[in-house]
């Protein structure tokens, strides 16, 4: 009885610590490739068991048995007691959710089967023609080729301008321009101009109006031109000596009026070899003044021209038909006028030969033969031009010329045609730099009755006539000419005359200056701001006067006028595409200056106003 409860204990024993150990220990059949959620529960350590007797060697191997069980859990992976982030457990439960399926990406996947079929690139036969052609060495700058222009794009064109102001010294200013705009075949237009001004002195003042009307049409192979014109100037005779003034001192009134016309008919260009050419133009004018002086004007002119490769052979003309008349006579005073000419143009080279013949009739009936030839050589190629002119001329006295000059003259000027029997002139003429071109010469003129401007204030008060150098006077002098522009933005010119005069009678170039310099710029600061200025500067000169000598005579005396300059600016801004705004400024160096003797000018003025586009 007690051996079978012996062997019931020792059989519990036994399982109590094999059991356990087995279930540790016991290895997967397969390492698990799938995905798995690991839940680890922590457990209490159990109680360990007191260690059994070293009595019998069962006891040992079951010890030995358990302590390598724990081992081989500890590093499957299982809970370590010695590992504290494992809290010392030494059971782990492992929960499988789902099947683990791999997935490939798009991108590393090869959807395109390789092509089997064995295919041969078909080559064309080649041949070879080699070009007998020598090879050219011409390193020289070959001549470009124009550029097309490219197409106009159709823009709004404002054909029609006024312009209206006012400012100091009393000045009204107003201009209108008119045009039918865009019109290759027909161009239609005019324009109205007024400007009138007061000075400090009495009845100092002066009034321009200006109308005009023109015209433009292409017929075929010619295109015709024509125009008419009203110039209406009116001022007063206001000038005195002011050292001496006299009480009884009424300025007179004085006007001229001028009503003229011209029409031309022309052959229009052509590029073509031997080419002819021709013109036939006809213009004349009516003018009279305040008093009984009368001018009438018609003139005929014309050329024809045949090329002939390089050479230009043409023959011009003209009738000039003119009557001047006044209280105490009356003039028929006209001239015949022929040029035939042969031209030579070369690469370098340029040659105008002929003659003017010309012959007066009418009241005047003199025969002249002068030279027309001028010559022009490259000195240095496109950049500088040398060249020689010789000619001669009729200048006939015109009433309307002496009024343009003098608005002061009096009445029945005496009428005297003037001859410029040679005229002799040289020089250089080209461009220096890109922009700046240059023109300079020396010259010599022979005249023959040439005319002179002084004053009749013994006789008329305070008018000025007409004298002329009765003989043969010389003229020798210099001209500059010099024009940069910089840009479409910056335009600066000046010309320059230097005249030494040795006449045949008279003592002095009765108001004629030895020096004049005229200079100008216009500046485009941008887009909406202009500016423009001007100065003359003329040399002093000489006027002469009677008073009364010895005898009740008469002694001539030479009357000096100083020089001075003269400078001028404007400047115009554009508000907005019609509209613009300008201020204009004259004699701002207030220089109280005399053109002719006791005439002073007008001081310091400036005046400004508005103009409109449409």
């Amino acid at each position: 009885m007690n051996l079978k409860y012996t062997y019931t204990l020792l059989t519990l024993i036994i399982a109590l610590y094999f059991v356990p150990a087995q279930a540790q220990t016991k290895k997967p059949a397969k390492k698990a490739t799938v995905k798995t959620a690991v839940k680890t529960t922590k457990k209490k350590p159990a109680a360990k068991a007191p260690a059994p007797k070293k009595a019998t060697n069962t006891s040992k191997n079951l010890g030995d048995a358990a302590a390598k069980a724990a081992q081989d859990t500890t590093k499957k992976g299982g809970a370590n007691a010695n590992n504290p982030q494992n809290g010392g457990s030494l059971s782990e439960e492992i929960v499988v959710t789902t099947a683990y399926k791999p997935v490939l990406a798009d991108a590393v996947k090869i959807r395109r089967n390789p092509d089997l079929e064995d295919k041969v690139p078909f080559k064309a036969p080649l041949a070879y023609a080699p070009i007998d052609k020598r090879q050219e060495q011409n390193s020289e700058i070959r001549q470009l080729e124009a550029m097309k222009r490219p197409p106009e794009q159709d823009s709004v064109l404002l054909n029609n301008y006024v312009k209206v102001g006012a400012g100091s010294s009393k000045t009204l200013f107003g201009e209108a321009y008119f045009a039918n705009g865009r019109d290759e075949a027909l161009q239609v237009g005019g324009y109205l101009k007024h400007f009138s001004q007061s000075g400090s002195l009495e009845k100092q003042s002066q009034s321009k109006d200006d109308v005009s009307v023109f015209g433009k049409s292409i017929l075929g192979d010619n295109n015709i031109s024509g125009r008419i014109t009203y110039n209406r100037m009116g001022t007063n005779f206001y000038g005195y000596d002011q050292a001496a003034p006299v009480a009884t001192f009424v300025p007179g009134k004085q006007h001229f009026n001028t009503i003229g016309g011209e029409a031309e008919l022309a052959k229009n260009y052509k590029d073509v070899e031997n080419d002819f050419t021709y013109a036939l133009k006809v213009k004349g004018y009516a003018f009279s003044n305040a008093y009984q002086a009368r001018e009438n004007n018609f003139v005929i002119s014309g050329f024809i021209n045949q090329t002939v490769k390089q050479f230009y052979a043409g023959l011009s003309g003209s009738i000039d038909i003119n009557s001047q008349k006044d209280s105490l006579y009356k003039i028929n005073n006209h001239i015949l006028r022929l040029n035939p000419y042969i031209k030579f143009q070369g690469t370098n080279y340029k040659i105008d030969a002929g003659v003017n013949i010309e012959k007066e009739f009418g009241d005047f009936g003199k025969f002249y033969i002068f030279p027309a030839a001028k010559l022009e050589v490259q000195v240095i190629p496109k950049y500088v031009r040398l060249f020689v002119e010789a000619k001669g001329d009729i200048n006939r006295s015109s009433i309307r010329d002496f009024a343009n000059i003098n608005p002061f003259i009096g009445q029945n000027i005496e009428i005297k045609n003037s001859v410029d029997q040679l005229d002799i002139s040289a020089g250089l003429k080209g461009t220096l730099a890109p922009g700046l071109s240059f023109k300079a010469s020396v010259f010599r003129n022979s005249v023959k009755n040439m005319p002179l401007l002084v004053s009749n204030f013994d006789v008329e008060g305070n008018k000025f006539k007409v004298i002329y150098d009765d003989g043969k006077a010389r003229i020798n002098g210099f001209n500059g000419e010099l024009d940069f522009k910089a840009s479409d933005d910056l335009n600066i010119f000046g010309r320059v005359e230097v005249k030494d005069y040795k006449l045949a009678s008279e003592i002095q170039p009765w108001n004629l200056p030895k020096f004049l310099l005229t200079a100008g710029t216009a500046i485009h600061i941008n887009n909406k701001v202009s500016i423009t200025g001007s100065v003359l500067f003329r040399g002093a000169t000489n006027d002469r006067i009677f008073t009364p000598g010895p005898a009740d005579g008469l002694v001539l005396t030479q009357k000096s006028i100083g020089s001075f300059a003269d400078l001028s600016g404007s400047v115009e801004y554009k508000a907005t595409s019609k509209i613009s705004v300008f201020v204009q400024a004259n004699n701002i160096l207030n220089t109280g200056y005399q053109n002719w003797l006791y005439y002073p000018n007008y001081g310091f003025n400036i005046f400004g106003g508005v103009g409109y586009s449409f």
